[in-house]
């Protein structure tokens, strides 16, 4: 049995729930560690859309929220602007926060992209801004983002 399109990703976030789940709607917390913009309306139907990635300002990955439960959970269509492989909203990224040893235990999973390439590039491009989300959201600066060492397209 072929094994399936989802990313899973588990990360600890010495930080509460509710700052995590700051840094995941806000758009100037979100600007500390992914992107050149950001503008979010975190309620079903809101825009996602976060200019930038990766230090690239013609990169713009875009999507539509579709669940919003405050410090708990969120999902939210995704893709990327311009791209045939991966066009906005046509994947879904869906993240939950538990409370765990102090923290925050993040769990994300992006399903509906469309092969193993993709998944690939997208888990690789998710460590990545997960490893800065791990620094951001307990007060610390991730640095300048040079970006994953591949393009998510």
């Amino acid at each position: 049995m072929a094994e399936p399109l989802v990313v899973q990703r588990e990360t600890y976030i010495p930080a509460p729930r509710a700052a995590v789940f700051a840094f995941l709607t806000d758009p100037q917390k979100i600007l500390s560690w992914m992107g050149a913009g950001a503008e979010t309306e975190p309620h079903p139907g809101g825009l996602y859309l976060i200019t930038g990635v990766g230090g690239d300002r013609e990169r713009v990955a875009r999507g539509t929220f579709r669940e919003v439960v405050p410090v708990h959970r969120l999902a939210y269509s995704f893709g990327w602007d311009g791209s045939e492989v991966v066009p906005p909203g046509s994947s879904l990224v869906e993240i939950d926060l538990v409370e765990r040893d102090g923290g925050t235990l993040l769990r994300l999973t992006h399903s509906g992209l469309p092969d193993a390439i993709q998944c690939a590039k997208h888990n690789i491009g998710w460590g990545h801004y997960l490893d800065r989300l791990a620094i951001a959201a307990p007060g610390g600066d991730p640095g300048v983002d040079r970006g994953a060492p591949v393009s998510h397209t």
